[in-house]
């Protein structure tokens, strides 16, 4: 006989109080226990050691913390920008911020207002990802579930519409990233050290200059590009409770554009997959990861190499890679997307180094189930059909020799150890609690992450 909700007591009560109320219940129904298994949740198998092992490899010595995140409200532990602190008060107004529809007030035709928010193409639905192939943000109607129902709204012509040539990166685990975009062109120091000459006055690049790192640069530019920008004028300085929060989260600062980017910025760094089994089991919960999950483990960080890229608490890396994968294009894509455009060049767009085209950077590849849409074109629909890419190790598009990284190289993997690895992704970096990232109601009252009619209906929000 198998006891299985033993696990989860002990994680709540602890292992020993559980092993104590167990026997009392037993001498009191009388129990026979002759034949019964008793199931340590943190007892290592000859699979967990395998695994130990690797990972100790595969971190350079520095063991299974160097891939543990911390949790959401340690503050301290979370990666941060030191001219951007995180605070509690921050944090609070960015989730607000982030998600707050009544920013859009600055949209190109009047029937877009205050109905789009930063989560659009980023929300908790779609593991903050748009939920569909290329993210709409202003001029889009409509949601579904998780972000698949979002179409172009017809009053909008679609060189009006809010949309981007390349597909929505997670916003999930970005404290682990110090430039953002695929491109990495948000970020003042750290990778982009040195790339001043190409922070473009007149264009979002600009931001640069105000020193921050990527997420933060990202954010505030993010503001005036998707049309957010107004600040003072919108909800967030005419709501009361805005203003307290303002006040409480940058005292004596004015409410504007780049204030509430930083917050928006401190709420995005909460954001991580630390209740993921990959987590758990990392933490020494040793069952919460299938066998197969495990074995998917074991080569993932070693025969398949996967961590030479994929490695740290995100599984994600400032390196910029030339795979050959196609742009974006497709069911779903609106307008062209020429192959000579900045962001279709990759690095190569935003440092103008030829070297450095079509070199794209290493995405963070947790929860990648919640929106089946994967390479920065969103031209593969499952992760077994990546895992198969990169083992074939076959360019889609025409790369140089000299851009292709030497990693980039077939791999041996059999049908059944793709398997693995797939499983290894999608269920043991998949965390289902996400939705503890959301704020319960909005100050304005609006409906999020989008607040058109046709959403307000598809999320059963608002009248």
């Amino acid at each position: 006989m198998y006891f299985e909700n033993f696990q989860l007591r002990a994680g709540v009560f602890g292992v020993k109080r559980v092993w104590a109320l167990f026997l009392l219940a037993l001498l009191i129904t009388g129990c026979d226990v002759s034949n019964a298994v008793f199931i340590n949740p943190n007892s290592r198998s000859e699979l967990d050691e395998d695994l130990e092992a690797v990972l100790e490899e595969a971190s350079a010595g520095k063991g299974l913390n160097h891939f543990i995140m911390p949790g959401s409200t340690d503050l301290a532990a979370i990666p941060q920008d030191p001219n951007n602190p995180l605070s509690a008060a921050k944090v609070k107004l960015g989730k607000l911020l982030y998600h707050e529809t009544g920013l859009g007030t600055n949209p190109k035709y009047p029937e877009g207002a205050q109905t789009y928010s930063c989560a659009s193409c980023h929300h908790v639905a779609a593991g903050f990802q748009a939920g569909r192939i290329q993210g709409v943000g202003e001029g889009g109607m409509g949601f579904g579930v998780r972000g698949e129902g979002r179409v172009n709204d017809p009053h909008y012509e679609i060189t009006a519409l809010d949309i981007q040539p390349i597909r929505s990166p997670s916003a999930m685990n970005t404290a682990y990233q110090d430039v953002m975009l695929w491109n990495g062109q948000f970020g003042a120091v750290g990778t982009n050290a040195g790339t001043e000459a190409n922070w473009t006055v007149g264009t979002p690049k600009e931001e640069n200059i105000l020193g921050y790192e990527g997420l933060e640069i990202q954010a505030i530019a993010a503001l005036k590009v998707h049309r957010m920008d107004r600040i003072e004028l919108s909800v967030a300085s005419n709501h009361e409770t805005y203003k307290t929060l303002f006040a409480e989260a940058f005292p004596g600062q004015p409410i504007d554009r780049v204030y509430a980017g930083l917050a928006i910025g401190a709420y995005e760094r909460t954001l991580l997959a630390n209740a993921a089994p990959f987590q758990r089991w990392l933490r020494g919960k040793k069952n919460a990861m299938t066998d197969q999950e495990k074995r998917g483990a074991v080569l993932f960080f070693g025969k398949a190499e996967c961590a030479t890229c994929h490695n740290g608490p995100a599984l994600n890396s400032m390196t910029f890679y030339a795979l050959g994968m196609a742009d974006l294009e497709g069911p779903g894509v609106y307008g062209d997307v020429p192959v000579d455009k900045a962001e279709s060049l990759g690095r190569g767009g935003f440092t103008g180094d030829p070297a450095d085209n079509y070199k794209f950077k290493t995405p963070q590849i947790y929860n990648l189930l919640d929106s089946p849409f994967y390479g920065h074109g969103g031209t593969f629909n499952s992760v077994r059909e990546v895992i198969e890419y990169k083992n074939n190790a076959v360019p889609t598009r025409s790369v140089t020799a000299s851009q292709v990284p030497t990693a980039f190289k077939p791999l041996g993997l059999t049908s059944t150890e793709i398997d693995d690895i797939t499983a290894f992704i999608e269920g043991a970096l998949y965390d289902a609690e996400l939705h503890r990232y959301l704020p319960a109601s909005l100050p304005s009252g609006n409906c999020f992450p989008v607040n058109d009619v046709t959403a307000r209906a598809d999320l059963g929000c608002g009248s």
